[in-house]
């Protein structure tokens, strides 16, 4: 009994690993980069005092809008499905935008959002019409800002300021993958969080190879 117990385990194991790694589409794939170099945000300002930037960071950038509380639900989609899972990667963050006027009520968001996990790596950011209007239209995405300045799409930006997505080039992709439905819970869980896992793998590989050339030297 102990023998073909250990042949099955021996046998089922290595089967399920494979079928692990092999249920993301893009688990072995680096994610492309749709727009090589977006704007940036030097024209906005924080809700708390401190400098917030692209560069360095691996970011979920969203547009919150005026109405932000139509877009509640989204924060909280995003905050269970994506930003709970990988907050301990250190240069990872989440930038919302929305216009001036907002901070109330965005900070009445960030405050619920705290009851629930660490929030400090939430940053939200206010601007004028014209310039959330700059910073989206710098995406170059097939998708508009609604009157409220706002979109249910998230992005990803790497820490070059590059648009992250799918291009449409892999076997299981019928169009190209520019933003995140954060309105909906399948799109976050079965799109978005393998796209995230993807990049910062692709930084932890990055890092490690670092700090090994680094020892070589």
């Amino acid at each position: 009994m102990k023998k073909f117990l250990v042949l099955g385990v021996l046998f089922v194991l290595p089967l399920v690993a494979y079928l692990f790694f092999a249920s993301g589409v893009h688990n072995f794939a680096k994610l492309p980069v749709l727009t090589k170099s977006i704007g940036d945000l030097e024209n906005f300002e924080p809700l708390a005092q401190e400098i917030v930037s692209f560069d360095n960071k691996i970011t979920v950038l969203g547009f919150l809008g005026k109405d932000i509380y139509h877009k509640q639900g989204n924060a909280f989609n995003l905050n269970q499905k994506i930003y709970k899972k990988n907050q301990g990667f250190k240069d990872f963050q989440f930038v919302m935008i929305l216009p001036y006027g907002s901070e109330n009520a965005a900070k009445e968001l960030l405050d619920e959002l705290d009851n629930i996990t660490d929030v400090s790596e939430w940053k939200f950011l206010f601007g004028t019409p014209e310039t959330i209007k700059t910073l989206f239209n710098s995406l170059k995405t097939p998708y508009q800002l609604d009157d409220n300045l706002a979109t249910k799409y998230v992005y990803i930006i790497d820490k070059n300021k590059g648009l992250r997505g799918r291009d449409g080039t892999l076997k299981d992709d019928e169009v190209k993958v520019y933003g995140y439905d954060a309105s909906s819970v399948a799109d976050l869980t079965n799109v978005m969080d393998d796209d995230i896992k993807v990049i910062l793998a692709e930084y932890r590989l990055a890092l490690k190879k670092y700090k090994a050339d680094r020892k070589e030297n």
